[in-house]
């Protein structure tokens, strides 16, 4: 198939930048954990879960960064490389504690309430959507779930997910509906830049 380039077409270009805002991130993990303390058992893989559909959902819905964290791809799903080391100084600073019952049963318990001074209407409402969507998944179906979104499957093992990515998401994940999503014909990407002839 030969193309030509439109000259009366403008390139949209989109640059990736995350903007990382790690108290913020502090905020929303104390708000995901208060609304799912009911779980007996919360594992790091489920918590990792939410804040990537909350980061990348929110990001798709409105092209900018919830928290900006960057996950790479792994074995049992998206991972935020920020966890670790933001939730040792929570720990240290009695925003959390960890209730450990065995080396796979534990649970990050909320030692304050989420500062909501911090957070917006809008984020929060992405964020209670996650929840609702996945928060009764056990964690085979939530990392089943997670393999199948778009910026997990295009990412190679190991490396950055690309937030950009969630533009080409199926219908199953995307949370912008077009008209062919409500007919649930095709997922498709038109870039008409270019003319095809």
């Amino acid at each position: 198939m030969f193309f030509k380039k439109n000259p009366n077409k403008k390139l949209n270009i989109r640059i990736d930048v995350p903007k990382k805002d790690l108290e913020k991130f502090k905020e929303v993990l104390l708000y995901v954990l208060k609304k799912l303390e009911s779980k007996q058992y919360l594992i790091k893989t489920v918590i990792y879960k939410m804040l990537y559909f909350s980061d990348f959902d929110y990001y798709e819905k409105y092209e900018e960064q919830l928290i900006g964290l960057t996950y790479i791809k792994n074995t049992h799903g998206p991972t935020p490389l920020e966890f670790g080391k933001v939730v040792r100084e929570m720990l240290q600073k009695s925003d959390l504690a960890l209730d450990k019952h065995s080396p796979n049963k534990y649970k990050y318990i909320p030692l304050r309430e989420p500062d909501f001074s911090k957070l917006k209407s809008n984020e929060l409402e992405v964020i209670d959507k996650v929840i609702k969507r996945l928060g009764g998944m056990n964690i085979v179906e939530i990392n089943e779930y997670s393999h199948g979104d778009i910026p997990w499957i295009g990412t190679d093992f190991k490396e950055p997910i690309k937030y950009e990515s969630v533009f080409y998401r199926t219908s199953k994940y995307s949370i912008r509906k077009t008209e062919f999503d409500k007919n649930d014909e095709i997922d498709i990407f038109v870039d008409d830049t270019y003319d095809w002839f």
